[in-house]
């Protein structure tokens, strides 16, 4: 979907129609500490873009505003309004195809291989997007390809309301000249370690070795990276995806060492993530992991296993658990200069139900 989050705010509010829009944080006049969800094709022109820091996106509204540009209007997260749209978009597309997976709230694969060729297929998107259109009055952009790497791709070339289809002998024609960033798994730091080297397309990292790329990044990840490269992706589309970890997280308006209100935070945080747990219909999680970030940006995680399983019925000896793991952060033990405490999260993982049904996870 096209800034799936700020299309439904503009479509709520027809007055917001054709003016930049943020959806995140309260930017509270620069001082706002969360990030930007969404940002519209009329906020990015701005260098507004999603996770930019919400203070950064309000002084980039101010300098457009100061050079006569409409400024940027702010909006909270409306999840109610985006996963009733999400659903809809997802019933759409299952007329058309049996085989669909959601990647995420705003992001769809779906298998078209039952038809003969890619000209028939390529019939089929246009009528999604049409539809779609017709009845939630947002665009979409969508990429048909041999495989998922490349729809993806694909798919975001010609945003917003694009469509590209690439068969298979057209791929390393079109994956050459695209910036190293086109390629999904590579983000800002991977980016960077390739750049100091000169590399910035596509055509260019093709020509280090799947061992030069070993050593040059993760093993791993080299490994991965080097068959993206070239289109490479045998993974299928995944119809019925079972959680792998729910969690969320609080950024306070100001770095804090307070430690009963930190505690009495984290408490309340971590009950409405234990809410949610509940909503999952599984019986139990089996690993608990906080996370703390200080006012020097510093970023430690502890994890707690239990083999048993975290019932989800028992809220209060999760809620015990998840205090002592925190604790060592509020004194000296884990934290020795006695930083102040910029966030705090807690994430489940591990899930299983009664019937011993462990699940593949993603």
């Amino acid at each position: 979907m096209d800034s799936f989050f700020a299309s439904l705010e503009e479509r709520a509010t027809p007055r917001f129609k054709g003016k930049p829009i943020v959806v995140g944080s309260d930017p509270k006049e620069g001082k706002g500490r969360g990030v930007v969800s969404t940002a519209n094709y009329k906020a990015r022109a701005y260098g507004i873009h999603s996770a930019l820091p919400i203070s950064i996106a309000w002084q980039l509204s101010e300098q457009a505003k100061k050079a006569g540009k409409d400024e940027v209007i702010f909006l909270p997260s409306n999840f109610d309004l985006y996963e009733r749209s999400s659903k809809s978009i997802l019933e759409i597309i299952k007329k058309y195809s049996a085989n669909v997976e959601q990647g995420s709230i705003d992001e769809f694969y779906f298998d078209l291989s039952f038809y003969k060729n890619f000209q028939e297929a390529e019939v089929i998107c246009k009528k999604i997007k049409e539809e779609i259109l017709e009845k939630e009055k947002i665009t979409c952009s969508i990429g048909i390809a041999p495989n998922k790497l490349i729809s993806k791709i694909a798919a975001g070339i010609n945003k917003p309301n694009g469509f590209l289809k690439i068969e298979q002998h057209e791929i390393e024609n079109i994956l050459n000249p695209l910036g190293i960033r086109k390629i999904p798994g590579i983000g800002p730091r991977t980016a960077e370690i390739l750049e100091k080297i000169k590399i910035k397309t596509i055509e260019e990292l093709k020509a280090l070795s799947e061992e030069e790329l070993k050593k040059i990044l993760h093993k791993k990840t080299g490994k991965d990276i080097f068959q993206k490269i070239r289109g490479i992706d045998n993974s299928s589309i995944i119809v019925d995806r079972k959680a792998k970890s729910i969690g969320g997280q609080i950024t306070f308006e100001e770095n804090i060492s307070d430690i009963i209100l930190i505690t009495e935070k984290f408490l309340n945080h971590c009950e409405e993530i234990f809410n949610k747990f509940k909503e999952s219909k599984f019986s139990r999680f089996k690993s608990m992991t906080i996370t703390v970030r200080f006012s020097d940006f510093k970023t430690i995680s502890s994890t707690k296993s239990n083999p048993e399983g975290f019932e989800a019925k028992d809220i209060k000896k999760i809620k015990q658990e998840a205090l002592r793991l925190l604790l060592p952060f509020l004194d000296r033990r884990k934290n020795l200069k006695m930083k102040k405490i910029r966030l705090i999260g807690i994430r489940f993982e591990k899930f299983e139900n009664d019937k011993k049904n462990i699940n593949s996870l993603f």
